[in-house]
Order: C-alpha cells, then structure tokens, then sequence
C-alpha cells in the first residue's frame, strides 16, 4: 500500500475543508424549522389524500 497517496489524499482533505463555508448556528435553526414545517404539511396533505381516497373506496363498496 502507498501511504504518500494516503497522506496526500488526507492533506488535499483537510485543504478543501478550510475553504468550505459552513453555516452559521442562526441558518442552521431557520433550515431545521423549514424542513419540520415542510415536514408537517405534507404530512397533514398526505393524511387527507389518504382520508379522501379511503372516503371513496368506502362509497364504492
């Protein structure tokens, strides 16, 4: 095994970590509250579709 390609693919790693923009603590709430409102309201969508669907199939039969 060649452990020069190893220590370089570690340091070209860690190099392109510097350079990453990471998010601040303020973007990370505002994203985590999107995807739990997004989350709910699919949800609550999806549970009517289903209501509707089972409301239909129930006529029917």
């Amino acid at each position: 095994m060649n452990f020069d390609k190893v220590k370089k693919f570690f340091h070209e790693v860690r190099t392109e970590l510097k350079s990453v923009t990471w998010p601040t603590q303020a973007d990370l709430k505002e994203g985590t509250l999107v995807v739990i409102v997004m989350s709910a309201i699919v949800a609550i969508f999806l549970s009517l579709v289903d209501l509707g669907f089972n409301n239909i199939i129930n006529l029917i039969f």
